[in-house]
């Protein structure tokens, strides 16, 4: 819940509230900063793209030799062979080896056996209409702000059917630690059950355990909690990530990718979620009260394994994880900031400079990432057009890469409207694209950390994974960092054989979901 490229546009239509605030993000066209393309290329280059190079030009040379031999040299070639043995054998040894070292030395694949989306019980569904009515009995909000929620809801972007826990919608509200454990053990445990009940793995096979949660950690954490819940076994690798806002699923992944590159033969299980009940702002300070109008309840569990024997069986493979965090600079990471009001109340302040400081993370973060999944051709093009403005000086248009020829799909963090409009302009991508997070949003809100799966799943309900096909995760967190990772199906998802969140309703979507501008207008 700590994260949030966020629908801005009720917030800019009250003048009072965060003056100065833009909801569109920087423009993809103006120079990108060097480093963040070197950096790239450092990953590109980390992964031994040199040593191919070498052989391919070694081998190169010696086809080039050899054209030049006619037939009876070959019987000479062979004696003076026969001569130096020695050589040839140490030669050869010497090859052998330095393949065996580079192939032993490569990190370990990693494969995503399955994953789950929690689907919670109908009876926490929450429409609109009871959001406000609920929020008027409280007697914590003001007409106004009141007035003001209707206003976020109406452009959200949020449809009928979001879910909140039981004690944010019980009259009056009971937002206390045992209601808080209640939500979490509801949301990490079903979506376990269902996870473990996919892919029969023993939960004593499982060596890792990841847990984020950005809001809520309690003591014991709740990755203490899931080892408690399923006995995991004495020796587990456990981690909880808290505070890290809605990236911390990527983050998550990421540092799950490199424990199991140290441990081999290993199961990771990944848990990513946020938790409601007691981060539910009670006070009048506007620039908090965006969170509880999109923030949902939700969570996703992700089985990870580096046994080459799970390939056959397992959906995806783990291509690229790329992560930039800008906490360095001082507007990035006030952006999204926990605080007190000054009525002591606990909110989330979302900062007015929160949609360009996304934008800007969000530009360093695929600057990072072209060289490592971009064409060669697009590669190509990128380079000379930065090659003739910053070294010739010309003034030409800055070329943006097409990301639609490195994937097939796409998953952005389901936020908030706004920021989906955005992406889809600047990333030139199509409303088929975005269906996957637009729909999510409109589904299950905002749901943090797990959004991305959920849109995954909705991929694949649609019966849109083929084998081959690469999916690109994108997500934002406070701090501020935005994330990514890069996924290759192992096979063709079949949705007739799926169990996740949308299979018995998917016939219902896509459906129309009004544009922010449209909604402005009226």
């Amino acid at each position: 819940m700590g994260s949030v490229p966020v629908d801005r546009t009720a917030v800019e239509a009250e003048p009072q509230t965060l003056s100065g605030s833009t909801n569109r993000l920087p423009n993809f066209l103006r120079p990108i900063k060097l480093k963040y393309v070197k950096l790239g290329y450092h990953y590109l280059i980390s992964n031994a793209v040199y040593i191919f190079l070498i052989l391919l030009v070694g081998l190169g040379l010696a086809l080039a030799h050899l054209s030049n031999l006619s037939a009876r040299d070959f019987p000479r070639l062979w004696d003076q062979l026969k001569f130096n043995l020695v050589g040839v054998i140490g030669s050869s040894t010497l090859v052998v080896f330095l393949t065996t070292l580079y192939y032993m030395s490569r990190p370990s694949s990693v494969y995503l056996v399955d994953f789950s989306c929690y689907k919670p019980d109908p009876a926490r569904k929450c429409t609109r209409e009871m959001f406000i009515e609920r929020s008027s009995l409280t007697g914590s909000f003001t007409d106004e702000n009141l007035a003001f929620q209707r206003k976020i809801l109406e452009r959200s972007g949020l449809g009928q059917d979001t879910y909140l826990p039981e004690a944010v919608m019980r009259v009056p509200p009971n937002p206390c630690m045992d209601e808080a454990r209640k939500e979490a053990e509801t949301v990490m445990f079903g979506a376990i059950d269902n996870l473990l009940e996919k892919t029969g793995v023993r939960v004593k096979d499982i060596g890792i355990l990841v847990v984020n949660c950005s809001l809520f950690n309690p003591t014991p954490s709740l990755s203490a909690m899931i080892v408690n819940h399923y006995k995991l076994r004495g020796n587990i690798l456990s981690y909880n990530l808290g505070g890290m806002g809605c990236s911390a699923g990527l983050i998550s992944i990421d540092l799950a990718k490199h424990l199991l590159q140290a441990n081999p033969s290993s199961y990771a299980l990944v848990v990513s979620m946020e938790n409601i009940t007691l981060n539910w702002y009670f006070g009048n300070d506007r620039s908090m009260l965006v969170s509880n109008c999109l923030f949902r309840m939700g969570g996703a569990a992700i089985l990870l394994s580096n046994r080459r024997s799970d390939r056959g069986q397992s959906k995806y493979q783990l291509v690229q994880t790329v992560r930039t965090h800008k906490g360095s600079e001082d507007r990035s990471y006030a952006c999204v900031f926990q605080k007190e009001d000054e009525k002591s109340g606990v909110g989330v302040s979302l900062s007015k400079d929160l949609m360009a400081v996304a934008g800007e993370a969000l530009k360093a973060n695929i600057t990072t990432l072209g060289p490592l999944v971009l064409p060669l051709s697009e590669q190509l093009l990128f380079a000379l057009t930065l090659a003739a403005r910053k070294v010739l000086k010309m003034n030409i248009r800055p070329y943006i890469p097409d990301f639609k020829l490195a994937f097939e799909h796409f998953c952005i963090h389901a936020g908030g409207r706004a920021v989906l409009d955005e992406l889809e302009k600047n990333l030139e991508l199509t409303e088929w694209h975005m269906e996957p997070s637009r729909m999510t949003l409109f589904r299950f809100g905002n749901t943090s950390s797990s959004s991305l799966w959920y849109e995954l799943a909705y991929a694949e309900a649609k019966g849109r994974i083929r084998k081959g096909d690469r999916t690109w995760q994108i997500a934002f967190g406070s701090g501020f960092k935005c994330n990514s990772a890069v996924w290759k199906a192992l096979r063709t998802v079949d949705p007739a054989k799926e169990k996740n969140p949308w299979i018995d309703e998917i016939h219902k979507f896509p459906v129309e979901v009004p544009r922010v501008a449209s909604i402005a207008s009226s």
